[in-house]
């Protein structure tokens, strides 16, 4: 097993090229039938600064124009330019799983569940090598003309996913092809996440769009309208560490 987690984080760009990192910022392309039926039925795209050493994420776009909305585990918060904060909501994962299913979000709980779902997609498999992971080699699966390898992956309470406990695939390049997880804050409805169109930024392998559906009885649907979300990267740019 630790052969097999040590070859998934170099095909992604090995732990001291990631250790020489410290935030990166994105421009990401938002949407999804999830989202409209949330209240934000327009395209998004926010301009996204996540911090790769502690869980924080700062978000342009979703709030009023003249906002920053900001994410942490247990407080997300608005604030203007000087830093006047205009609203925060504590206990934010709370928060969402209170509100019903066909009920909207406002821009907060939006805020939290872009900021933790951003930010763990960009540092895993990195998050890997960090304490209290857990792995169970689940086989093979075929899928799209190649044999996957399934992983069974729970994340400790400190790092904040969608749920514990996922199955992630990767490709004989040992790449991520899929994830399949249910979505706590939404209420544990599953999904099927897929990984497209792999770049290297700094070396470091970046899948930049990602497509969510919603699992049918023949297995994912990965044809036809996306039924959850879809999301796309746009100019990613990592920076380094001072030093």
């Amino acid at each position: 097993m630790q052969e097999f987690l040590q070859a998934i984080i170099d095909a992604h760009g090995g732990l001291e090229r990631w250790s020489r990192l410290s935030s990166a910022e994105l421009d990401l392309n938002f949407s999804g039938i999830v989202l409209e039926m949330k209240g934000f039925p327009r395209h998004l795209r926010p301009h996204c600064a996540i911090d790769l050493r502690s869980q924080r994420v700062v978000i342009q776009g979703i709030g009023a124009p003249d906002e920053l909305c900001v994410y942490t585990p247990d407080r997300v918060w608005s604030e203007r330019p000087d830093g006047t904060v205009t609203a925060s909501l504590d206990a934010p994962r709370e928060a969402l799983k209170q509100v019903p299913r066909e009920e909207p979000w406002h821009a907060l709980h939006l805020t939290y569940f872009i900021g933790y779902a951003l930010r763990n997609y960009l540092t895993v498999p990195f998050t890997f090598a960090e304490p209290g992971m857990r792995f169970r080699d689940l086989g093979t699966h075929a899928e799209a003309g190649e044999t996957w390898r399934k992983l069974e992956v729970s994340y400790p309470g400190d790092i904040p996913v969608h749920t514990a406990t996922q199955t992630l695939y990767f490709g004989p390049d040992h790449l991520l092809r899929r994830l399949d997880y249910s979505v706590d804050v939404l209420g544990g409805g599953p999904a099927n996440h897929y990984c497209y169109d792999y770049r290297s930024f700094d070396g470091i392998m970046v899948p930049i769009v990602r497509r969510v559906v919603s699992p049918v009885d023949m297995g994912p649907l990965q044809a036809g309208r996306t039924t959850i979300f879809l999301l796309d990267y746009v100019d990613l740019v990592f920076h380094g560490t001072k030093g």
